[in-house]
């Protein structure tokens, strides 16, 4: 999970340097095709059929993540690096509750908490509390919505993918994410194409490439541990987040920045010393 979140905060540097000139579909549409390709590769070099067992639920992990991919991605583009990767982690709040619901996982005490201060680490960057000066505006509705609209439809994808792990192989998940991605997107693509320059395939490649990594090292966190603790040890992703968006891209964090984001990191540390919570299907 670690692994991935490192993998997940890279690729969003790609995403992000990728928004000035194309658009959210096209940027999807390149990281289908690239993991694609790798995903075959692995299936081949592990001599997989890609074809799966639970093919109705491994479509719809697909359009799952494909959709949150167009909101993850745009929220991305919309609003700063750390800010858009703290708000994209309402997801194990949502996950956390779907796997209750649909999975019948239960939540420890220590979860529960981290739960609540992740929540409180996103209202924080909605709602500032005017610690810095000049103070801080909130960030826009619209982009925040986008973000949870991610959020949510990932803690789905996370959901299916856990549930998955009872009957499939984690490569032949990971292959369906980006099949289905590339059925969704390339008609659209098709209707307005542009061109990428050669710094832009590069960037295209590394959404791919870091894509790819994370949703290995994401698919087997999901398979080996339970779904809301995994998702919360993902949180690491925010302070890597801020630290590429201070880098690359000048977004100087706020008090107010800060503050949410430590009370994510309290939320990671918390999940970490939890011990995992016995499912009865298990």
């Amino acid at each position: 999970m670690l692994s991935s979140a490192l993998s997940f905060s890279l690729m969003g540097v790609c995403v992000k340097a990728l928004g000035q000139r194309l658009p959210v579909v096209e940027v999807v549409l390149g990281r289908a095709v690239i993991s694609l390709a790798l995903s075959l590769w692995l299936l081949r070099r592990a001599r997989l059929s890609p074809w799966g067992e639970r093919r109705g639920l491994l479509v719809l992990r697909g359009v799952l993540g494909t959709a949150a991919l167009y909101c993850v991605y745009g929220a991305i583009q919309t609003l700063p690096l750390g800010e858009a990767t703290v708000i994209q982690y309402l997801h194990p709040t949502f996950t956390a509750l779907l796997a209750w619901l649909l999975l019948g996982e239960r939540l420890s005490p220590q979860i529960l908490l981290a739960i609540v201060l992740g929540w409180a680490g996103v209202w924080l960057l909605t709602h500032p509390l005017h610690l810095g000066d000049p103070p801080l505006a909130g960030l826009p509705q619209a982009a925040v919505l986008l973000a949870v609209a991610g959020a949510l439809l990932t803690a789905l994808a996370y959901v299916s993918v856990r549930a998955l792990g009872r009957s499939d192989h984690p490569l032949v998940v990971i292959f369906y994410f980006p099949l289905v991605g590339l059925v969704l997107t390339l008609p659209l693509v098709l209707l307005n194409p542009i061109l990428p320059t050669g710094p832009e395939l590069v960037l295209l490649v590394g959404v791919g490439l870091f894509t790819q990594l994370g949703q290995l090292g994401l698919t087997k966190g999901l398979m080996g541990l339970p779904a809301a603790r995994a998702t919360a040890l993902s949180y690491v992703q925010v302070p890597f987040a801020s630290l590429w968006g201070l880098w690359f891209f000048h977004d100087r964090p706020s008090p107010d920045s800060l503050l949410a984001a430590l009370l994510v990191l309290a939320a990671t540390v918390i999940s970490l010393r939890s011990r995992p919570v016995a499912v009865a299907d298990q």
